[in-house]
């Protein structure tokens, strides 16, 4: 995921017009920084697509809604009937929250903490694809997409060996869905089976 997020910094532009149309040239303009703070909440919190793009630090209705004083990430929008799709409250690692507090300090985020020129996205399905293709990503071994990052996430929490209880509740989905997809990661997934089958086997006792 990090050499997607180098992709986001991509500065160069190309000519577009005159005898030297199609030239790259540097540029300050950094049209994919979006980009990079949608990679950043999606990679340590695991949400949904839709709620990093409608998160807000003002509460709305429509609206998801992070508290930067406490910490707390209410994944689903306020108002929104709840679904299968589950979308707990969670909290922040400590890291995402210095960034998302440092983007509300600076004015970077005016309202929503994934905008571009000011304005919220409704998606960034078409920057994420640019952003895959700069970053020179192997897309023929498996399709990446903003739903990827919710994979890793899971993936991370599992290969950190993170209890299976506590990390489905922090992602937002059942404990058999994450064992059955992620499970494998986990550093003791089948650990008890790699034991018992070289264990040497007890003697039988003689009966008495």
């Amino acid at each position: 995921m990090w050499a997607i997020s180098r992709g986001c910094q991509s500065r160069s532009s190309g000519i577009r017009v005159g005898a030297n149309k199609g030239q790259k040239v540097i540029t300050d303009r950094r049209p994919l920084r979006h980009v990079a703070r949608f990679l950043l909440i999606g990679c340590y919190t695991g949400t949904r697509a839709g709620a990093i793009a409608s998160a807000s630090k003002r509460q709305a209705v429509g609206k998801s809604y992070v508290d930067l004083e406490r910490g707390l990430y209410y994944r689903k929008p306020i108002g929104k009937k709840a679904t299968k799709k589950r979308q707990p409250p969670a909290p922040l690692p400590a890291r995402l929250l210095a960034h998302m507090r440092r983007w509300d300090r600076t004015g970077i985020s005016k309202e929503h903490f994934v905008e571009y020129n000011g304005k919220p996205v409704l998606s960034v399905k078409k920057a994420f694809r640019k952003v895959v293709q700069l970053a020179e990503v192997d897309t023929s071994i498996e399709n990446v997409t903003p739903h990827t990052l919710r994979h890793t996430a899971a993936t991370w929490l599992m290969q950190q060996g993170v209890d299976l209880w506590t990390a489905a509740g922090y992602l937002g989905m059942t404990v058999e869905v994450l064992e059955r997809i992620y499970g494998h990661h986990h550093p003791d997934h089948l650990a008890e089976a790699v034991e018992g089958i070289t264990a040497k086997r007890p003697k039988k006792q003689a009966l008495g």
